[in-house]
């Protein structure tokens, strides 16, 4: 195991992934540079405070990321994708390689890359699954010990706005016995700090992480239990597919196989034996959320772009 005093550069530390990252590594002990629009805001402030090293730039500043991958030991890279609203697929492979270039030149010695569950080495069709796959692709010609992981659909995102608990139900993407893989945000950081920790182990692999698989069924259960009244589950409607086209392609995705997921859960939790099922999460760190979104009404407004 490496000595955890070394620096891990942090892209998105404010954001989901990157946060979590860059808490989990902060907690093992290793010094965390974050690449900050912003310092002054709120979530810069508490990463500072947590012990991180504030570094202010953007991704389309190759002297701030130069600077702040200057020593540095390790990089975790991750992008904004299209269904944010804020860059586009090409802006977003832009991004990645740079990325990926900048901490060969720099002489980083472990990138770890975060991409997604349903990609692989062939087009899924959506852009921003595809992105991820041109920068996997460029990553792998590198010079550098590489690492990719693959995150599975977030936990987190069953309580957005417009799948319905607010008025009782449930709403998504699987047919009521239809499994899915999914991941909890918090637990991302909780996998990649042991990749940092044991390159040998973990260098050059390329796999999946999730911490739980859930059909409707269950999630029907789960709810119901946590909300302390019946939440009914049922899958996307045709008429609610018909009218949004990117649902319908995360839809068709989920039933040919690649957005289902295919971590091997026993594999990932000898990494990280706390990761957190879905009724854990509920239970846990996700309750506040879950009861927000029980009484939220909304639209589902994510992948607009």
């Amino acid at each position: 195991m490496l000595n955890s005093k070394q620096s891990i550069v942090v892209f998105g530390a404010t954001g989901q992934q990157g946060g979590s990252v860059a808490k989990a590594l902060l907690n093992a002990g290793w010094r965390v540079r974050a690449l900050v629009r912003d310092p002054t805001s709120a979530k810069a402030i508490t990463l500072r405070d947590a012990g991180a090293e504030l570094v202010q730039g953007s991704y389309a500043d190759t002297n701030a990321i130069q600077t702040a991958m200057r020593g540095a030991y390790g990089v975790f890279s991750v992008q904004q994708s299209s269904p944010s609203g804020e860059v586009t697929d090409e802006e977003e492979v832009r991004f990645g390689i740079a990325i990926a270039d900048l901490a060969v030149a720099c002489g980083v010695t472990h990138l770890v890359y975060s991409s997604g569950g349903a990609v692989s080495d062939r087009p899924t069709g959506m852009g921003h699954f595809d992105s991820k796959m041109r920068i996997e692709a460029h990553i792998r010609k590198l010079p550098i010990k590489a690492t990719i992981i693959r995150p599975v659909a977030f936990i987190d995102m069953l309580v957005m706005p417009g799948f319905g608990l607010d008025e009782g139900r449930f709403n998504f993407f699987m047919h009521p016995e239809q499994s899915i893989q999914l991941l909890a945000v918090e637990d991302i950081g909780k996998f990649v700090e042991p990749i940092f920790a044991d390159p040998n182990r973990f260098g050059a692999r390329t796999f999946e992480i999730a911490s739980d698989t859930v059909t409707g069924k269950d999630l029907e259960a789960l709810f119901s239990q946590a909300a302390g009244r019946p939440i009914a589950y049922s899958r996307f409607t045709d008429e609610v597919l018909e009218a949004s086209p990117f649902l319908a392609s995360l839809t068709a995705l989920l039933d040919e196989g690649p957005l289902a997921g295919h971590a091997d859960l026993n594999a990932l939790r000898e990494i990280n034996p706390a990761m957190q099922s879905v009724r854990e999460w509920l239970a846990g760190t996700g309750r506040d959320s879950f009861v927000r979104a029980l009484g939220t009404e909304g639209t589902w407004a994510y992948g607009r772009g």
